[in-house]
């Protein structure tokens, strides 16, 4: 029997790092490691993050949107032109701009860029039963540039079977949109690892799987792990963080996911 543990969305959270990383080897420990994206943007301790994944037994890793942002000086919505359309943007654009550069200058200055902007688009392996696994960030071939290519419970079946088209996969394991779930469309098994931080409401804990698999098949076990989410608010409050609030709002329970508004 081989496990592998999958976790996704840390940004840049040692914290809730710390408390899933127990938990897997609480629950025996894990022969590899997947992490699937978003590893350091945005949040109050990105280098200590990456320090903690690297020395991870058997570890791989794919890119999320925000580690592109980082690395490539690419930013989110809104952009320059969307604000000059509504100048009530402006102060949207200018926290991302001040947090992503926030980020990139910690990673740069410990020396991390270059491993980060070299960060692969997917990882595969063929588990011993025969099962093809796929890890990406939001959906096979992309990391998550668009609203629209990540998997949420309200993604239609004709979506679906869109974004999974061609991913020559027969387990697809996915992050990005931090809601643990899983689906499955045209043959393939999807499972979305939810997120290790930020956390949307109702439930705040920090989320990641456990795969176990042998000649006989595979088992995937969804975790939910509690961690200190007020000793995080104070760590962003701490290093005067530029997008503290924000971070904090997901810390706090203040924000549900945009699909889930009504």
């Amino acid at each position: 029997m081989a496990r592998i543990a999958l976790l996704s969305d840390i940004h840049g959270n040692p914290i809730a790092l710390d408390a899933v990383l127990a938990d897997a080897r609480a629950e025996g420990g894990a022969d590899a490691y997947w992490v699937l994206g978003d590893l350091v943007g945005l949040g109050y301790d990105p280098v200590t993050v990456l320090e903690r994944l690297v020395a991870l037994p058997g570890v791989r890793f794919v890119r999320g949107n925000q580690d592109r942002y980082v690395a490539t000086g690419e930013r989110p919505p809104p952009t320059p032109d969307d604000v000059r359309q509504d100048f009530s943007r402006l102060a949207t654009l200018v926290e991302i701009a001040q947090s992503f550069a926030w980020t990139q200058g910690a990673v740069t200055a410990a020396g991390w860029l270059d491993w980060l902007a070299a960060l692969p688009l997917e990882q595969r392996l063929t588990l011993p039963d025969g099962t093809r696994l796929l890890g990406v960030h939001a959906s096979p071939g992309r990391d998550g540039t668009r609203p629209e290519d990540g998997i949420v419970p309200t993604t239609d079946e004709a979506e679906l079977q869109s974004l999974l088209h061609g991913c020559e996969a027969d387990l697809v394991c996915v992050g990005h949109t931090h809601w643990p779930l899983e689906r499955r469309a045209g043959g393939v098994h999807l499972v979305n690892l939810g997120s290790v931080s930020n956390p949307f409401a109702p439930d705040l804990r920090a989320s990641y799987v456990l795969l176990d698999a042998d000649e006989r098949g595979y088992r995937v076990q969804h975790r939910r792990v509690e961690y200190d989410r007020g000793a995080t608010v104070a760590a962003l409050r701490r290093v005067r963080h530029p997008a503290a609030a924000f971070i904090a709002s997901f810390m706090l329970g203040q924000r549900r996911p945009g699909w889930a508004r009504g």
